[in-house]
């Protein structure tokens, strides 16, 4: 019988980001029928989501369709919300019909954590999203639009306040950006107020930023954020956040732009896979990135808890989903031929944290330590190869070159509404306080209970 793409067997991707695009361009050739699904329509660099949230780079240099990106290799490409899979029946189940499959690769990543606290996200923004960068930028530069009109001096303190909560490289990252939009990017913009005046706020509940950096790196980090005017908080843990700013045990700090970057969460698709989760609801896959009793079913990406040599966990990082789609792919094709499945071995090139214009600090190869701008170029360089399509790499570039010799900021777009003065409770950024409420949550009390405080495990 002669074989047409119908009797081919199908292969159902679930997410467009690192790892779902890179088994998607591994199964070209693999004699199988790619269906890709997504609730959005376009691959995202998500290391450089901070770029976009602080007026650096826009959406569409860290963005590309996925159709255009697969179209070339027959991949079908649906815009559809998964909600579940069915593996006794092999069905991924959608919020609007259902798909079988062959052979499953789930890879629909990480969202917000904000433990168990989610009334908080209508008072804070986390950075997931091409959606929330854009909403972090609207609001961080309204902030400022808001200070110049703004004649009560405690009301103009409270806009000009910037608060970060988690010191990891997210944290670190935005931090960073925020002073330098401050302190140059806007100075000499605006008539009644100086920009430098505005506060950039990292807390952080462990005792060091970067905690999962090497001491000295933490350290060097840390002085860096503070030469920016960065004011660091470590040891210090969120208690509540409401639409005046936050609360850290007894003391209240005003600030009306507060940013969340202390936890994330794996997607809620793993909840239907039917086996044991890890407390971030991660899936603890086999070595050969399968889900136990369920070798046509790969899991990779943020969404995976796979296990290295010597027990740590392979971190959520970009390469490591690059390299896992991969590895599925691999052993997707070695069961069609009839041949045992290997383990994956991550090959760690390297982890970094940028702070600032010119500064980073990483570790290459698990071992060679690097700090300022040598750091800084090798975060540079291994961004630029990252990116997809020669058009985004050099739009970033060119941003880049921009932004370093001269430190604007190219993509100072307020978009959504028109910003409006309160009379009485000072300036509101439209929308804040507005945030759907997480599902099963009810909205939260309008005064802060002191009495019965909520800590932030981070």
């Amino acid at each position: 019988m002669k074989t047409t793409r119908e009797n081919l067997p199908h292969v159902v991707i679930l997410g467009g980001g690192f790892g779902g695009l890179y088994a998607a361009r591994y199964l070209r050739k693999a004699g199988v029928r790619v269906t890709m699904v997504d609730r959005h329509n376009h691959h995202l660099f998500q290391p450089l989501l901070y770029q976009v949230a602080t007026a650096t780079l826009s959406p569409s240099d860290i963005a590309a369709p996925l159709r255009a990106m697969l179209g070339r290799q027959q991949a079908q490409v649906l815009l559809a919300e998964v909600t579940g899979v069915d593996a006794a029946n092999k069905r991924v189940l959608l919020a609007d019909g259902e798909l079988s499959y062959d052979f499953l690769i789930v890879a629909t990543g990480a969202t917000h954590s904000y433990f168990g606290n989610d009334a908080w996200s209508r008072h804070s923004m986390g950075l997931k999203t091409v959606e929330d960068a854009v909403e972090i930028r609207r609001r961080v530069l309204l902030a400022f639009e808001l200070a110049e009109r703004e004649a009560d001096p405690e009301r103009r303190r409270a806009l000009l306040t910037f608060a970060i909560i988690g010191g990891g490289p997210t944290g670190v990252e935005l931090a960073g950006a925020l002073a330098e939009i401050s302190r140059n990017s806007m100075t000499g913009d605006f008539q009644n107020i100086d920009p430098r005046d505005a506060r950039v706020i990292l807390i952080e509940g462990m005792d060091r930023v970067l905690p999962t950096y090497p001491e000295n790196l933490s350290g060097n980090a840390r002085r860096v954020l503070e030469k920016l005017g960065v004011e660091i908080r470590t040891g210090t843990r969120v208690t509540n956040i409401d639409d005046t700013g936050l609360d850290m045990g007894p003391e209240h700090l005003a600030a009306r732009t507060v940013l969340w970057a202390a936890g994330v969460e794996a997607s809620p698709v793993a909840r239907s896979l039917g086996v044991e989760l890890d407390r971030a609801g991660r899936v603890p896959v086999t070595p050969e990135l399968t889900v136990p009793g369920h070798p046509d079913i790969f899991v990779v990406g943020d969404l995976a808890l796979v296990k290295q040599d010597d027990g740590s966990a392979v971190p959520g990082v970009a390469p490591a989903a690059m390299q896992e789609g991969k590895h599925a792919v691999l052993n997707l094709r070695r069961q069609l031929a009839g041949q045992p499945m290997q383990p994956f071995h991550y090959w760690d090139r390297g982890t970094y944290a940028v702070i600032g214009r010119g500064h980073a600090v990483g570790v290459a190869f698990r071992r060679v330590q690097q700090s300022g701008f040598i750091a800084w170029l090798a975060w540079l360089f291994i961004h630029i190869t990252f990116l997809i399509g020669f058009r985004s790499k050099l739009a970033v570039l060119l941003n880049w070159a921009y932004a370093y010799l001269t430190f604007g900021r190219s993509a100072r777009i307020i978009t959504g509404p028109a910003p409006r003065l309160e009379v009485a409770g000072g300036a509101r950024l439209p929308g804040e306080g507005q945030r759907p409420a997480a599902a099963g949550v009810e909205d939260a009390p309008a005064v802060r209970d002191a009495s019965t405080p909520a800590i932030v495990p981070y």
